[in-house]
């Protein structure tokens, strides 16, 4: 083996990178190579290079990052935002040369890094079956979402449990108010009355429908795949005395419909869209649609991509959120007016977002320790990686997330 790993990267990486090394590159030898005052980037063992290999790009990094193979022991933030800077300036990513690809193949034998891929991390998805079929879906789900109560409530604010944007007045607005502001203006913007009926489907762990029920007297029925999600909510509607007016259904969106003449006076659905994926969009569209009484309301609060980047990303699908999918909030738009509903109004959050997950990063840095014990460092690595990415997709314009108001023509 090389008596200097670092230095034979950093050469065999230069037209990968489009020069020099952008970070300071420190090698599983304990060598190093690029800017001493760049951040820092450490290969702890050859597998970190191995996965990159094989997987090329932000898969593979991100496998090497959550088993501990690869770590940013500074700022993950700073070194994120660096990489994208330079990449940006380079005008990256560029196709290497044959030679190029030779060259590196050739020092990955030198260092003995080739050879079978190693297994993939024990928190990444294994989802199989037809895609967006409901099975397939509710193990999508199930891999996110039912990670215990006790993990979100580490991470989330106590007082709602909500797992979508907040409607902050401020960025030093606490966490647990942003989100009732949010609730609260979902509410009002779907005109909710004492005695309505309102369907949330995708009811996350019971945030607005507990909210609607509590506050605005609404008869809910929320919509969950999660079983661990439908305990909580059910037992938190049993503990704040509105059991008698929110029901909790353990059901696929698609099993949501209710009889003809049985219509709900609203319809909700936070961040829920982004799951059903490309062609079952138009199936979720019209749900919304069946879902609500002729002149009622629906509120879709969901996340945007650019055209040129739909989906989640290969490390948000791979570990977080598998099958997921996002498009322009104009496509989307397009989709539910298609399905009969009629736009009334769009509101742009994607400000919004960078201060809900500065609040979650807060927490979750706060009861690392109790994280930790609960999940173990792996899923704890997969968390930070995810919330600081997130955050840094929403704050640089990578994503947005919009709710939009549409109602259903009256016959």
């Amino acid at each position: 083996m090389s008596a200097a790993v670092a230095t034979e990267l950093a050469d065999a990486l230069r037209p990968f990178v489009g020069g020099d090394l952008p970070v300071r590159l420190v090698a599983w030898d304990g060598t190093a190579a690029g800017p001493a005052d760049a951040p820092v980037v450490e290969l702890r063992s050859p597998d970190a290079l191995r996965r990159l290999l094989w997987h090329p790009g932000e898969l593979g990094a991100a496998q090497a990052y959550v088993t501990g193979e690869l770590d940013v022991p500074g700022d993950l933030d700073a070194a994120l935002t660096h990489a994208f800077a330079v990449a940006t300036d380079r005008s990256l990513p560029r196709r290497p040369s044959l030679r190029a690809l030779a060259r590196a193949v050739r020092t990955a034998a030198g260092l003995d890094v080739l050879g079978r891929p190693p297994a993939a991390p024990a928190t990444q998805a294994r989802i199989r079956g037809r895609l967006h079929s409901k099975d397939r879906d509710r193990r999508s789900i199930s891999h996110h979402y039912d990670t215990t109560a006790d993990f979100y409530s580490l991470i989330l604010d106590e007082r709602t449990m909500a797992y979508s944007c907040g409607y902050h007045s401020s960025p030093e607005q606490p966490l647990a108010d942003a989100q009732e502001a949010k609730l609260d203006l979902v509410c009002r913007k779907l005109g909710l009355e004492p005695g309505m009926r309102l369907l949330d489907v995708g009811c996350g762990w019971g945030s607005l429908s507990l909210h609607a029920a509590e506050h605005y007297g609404a008869h809910v029925v929320g919509v969950t795949l999660s079983a661990e999600q439908r305990r909580y909510a059910e037992a938190a509607a049993r503990r704040r005395g509105v059991a008698d007016r929110v029901e909790i259904r353990l059901c696929d969106y698609r099993d949501a419909v209710p009889l003809p003449g049985a219509e709900h006076d609203a319809v909700a659905s936070l961040e829920m869209g982004e799951h059903v994926g490309e062609r079952n969009y138009p199936t979720y569209a019209r749900v919304l649609h069946d879902a609500v009484k002729p002149g009622g309301r629906v509120l879709v609060q969901q996340m945007s991509r650019a055209a040129h980047h739909p989906g989640g990303g290969p490390f948000i699908e791979s570990f977080i959120a598998p099958d997921m999918h996002m498009r322009p909030v104009g496509a989307t738009i397009g989709l539910l007016e298609e399905a009969g509903l009629e736009l009334r109004g769009v509101e742009a959050l994607r400000e919004h977002y960078v201060m809900t997950v500065a609040g979650w990063l807060q927490r979750f840095e706060e009861n690392l320790d109790a994280i930790t014990a609960l999940v173990g460092e792996e899923l704890v690595r997969v968390w930070r990686l995810y919330l600081v990415g997130g955050s840094m997709a929403f704050r640089d314009g990578r994503m947005g997330v919009d709710q939009l108001l549409l109602r259903r023509p009256a016959r």
